[in-house]
């Protein structure tokens, strides 16, 4: 399982106890900053008033107080200028549960001196305003913040947010396949997907003709002596094939662009998020590779080149080389799929 970031939200302080309710029921943060009085909350609440799960302080004096007593406390910390980064030491040696930190000005590089000093003293909490800010402070030095705090009155941000912590799938039930029968056919609109990322080897999407049966496709990660590796690339298949995306639905290839977020998986079945760079579309020769599990017939089709592979158990195989009898990797599920969301029993025939 993956380790899941903190999620603390602080609701707009006009709106009333019971909406605040229903929105911390949707949202689902660990932990609501308020200095409201809710009670019924399934939250923990932090807060400046005592008495609370979280006692939320800009002293230090209440830092060491609170420690004696037992009692979490989140030190904030507002980042204005150098002096205040050379604060930070001096907090971390009081050691409080989380350091809450408000960068008003610039962002990305105090959490990347943060992250790197706190980690493993304080878990270090960024204060936001909107998904885009969160998803820079959870990702900024590679390992990202333990949590943010987001303060937004937009539903819609906040719940961005929340499938963003919430939303990362666990890892995927890889199955075996075996080959039976592999056919040249036509040209065809193929599409590349380039990522922000490099792939590592055995890591790739999983595309396919059925949404049943999706074949997982190995990123560009092997040179070969006609062309170098290419190790942020997917060569995943045709426009109409579907991919497994990073919200745990399928979409069509044809639909991919560039800032959007797709799934890498590896052999091993784990996951990852990444951003698309680019999408190539050309047209190029296609093969069409059919499998089975049991007594169900799978299919792909790819770009027939020597650099596109499909990924086994103990390595990949290109597809010019694929042959009846190998045995390739596959995500397969049952039931089908409606504007990509997964419906078990709607049955769904695609040939």
């Amino acid at each position: 399982m993956k380790e899941v970031k903190e999620f603390w939200l602080e609701p707009n302080p006009e709106l009333s106890a019971e909406t605040i309710r229903k929105m911390v029921d949707e949202a689902k943060p660990h932990t609501i900053l308020t200095d409201l009085k809710l009670p019924g909350v399934t939250a923990k609440i932090a807060s400046r008033l005592e008495g609370m799960d979280i006692l939320v302080t800009s002293r230090f004096d209440h830092v060491s107080s609170a420690k004696r007593n037992r009692t979490p406390v989140a030190l904030e910390v507002t980042i204005g200028d150098q002096k205040d980064l050379e604060r930070i030491s001096q907090a971390l040696e009081l050691r409080p549960d989380y350091l809450l930190i408000n960068c008003p000005n610039w962002k990305i590089i105090p959490l990347e001196n943060l992250i790197a000093e706190a980690k493993g003293r304080s878990k270090l909490l960024a204060r936001t305003r909107s998904f885009d800010e969160s998803r820079a402070a959870l990702s900024t030095l590679e390992l990202g913040a333990d949590g943010i705090a987001l303060a937004s009155r937009d539903t819609d941000e906040i719940f961005k947010t929340r499938d963003l912590i919430f939303g990362q799938p666990d890892d995927i039930s890889l199955t075996i396949a075996k080959v039976t029968s592999v056919k040249p056919i036509g040209t065809g609109a193929r599409v590349c997907v380039d990522t922000t990322e490099i792939l590592e080897a055995g890591e790739g999407l999983l595309t396919g003709s059925s949404s049943e049966a999706l074949f997982l496709v190995e990123g560009e990660v092997h040179a070969n002596p006609h062309v170098n590796s290419r190790p942020f690339r997917v060569n995943a298949g045709p426009v109409s094939s579907y991919i497994l995306a990073a919200n745990g639905k399928t979409r069509y290839l044809s639909e991919l662009s560039a800032g959007e977020t797709v799934l890498l998986i590896d052999r091993r079945g784990r996951t990852r998020s990444v951003d698309v760079a680019r999408v190539k579309i050309e047209r190029r020769p296609m093969i069409l590779v059919e499998a089975s599990i049991g007594n169900r017939k799978l299919t792909t089709i790819v770009q027939n080149a020597e650099t596109i592979r499909l990924v086994t158990r103990d390595g990949s195989k290109p597809v010019s080389e694929i042959k009846p009898g190998d045995e390739v990797l596959v995500r397969f599920e049952e039931g089908g799929r409606h504007f990509g969301t997964k419906v078990p029993d709607e049955m769904v025939i695609e040939r």
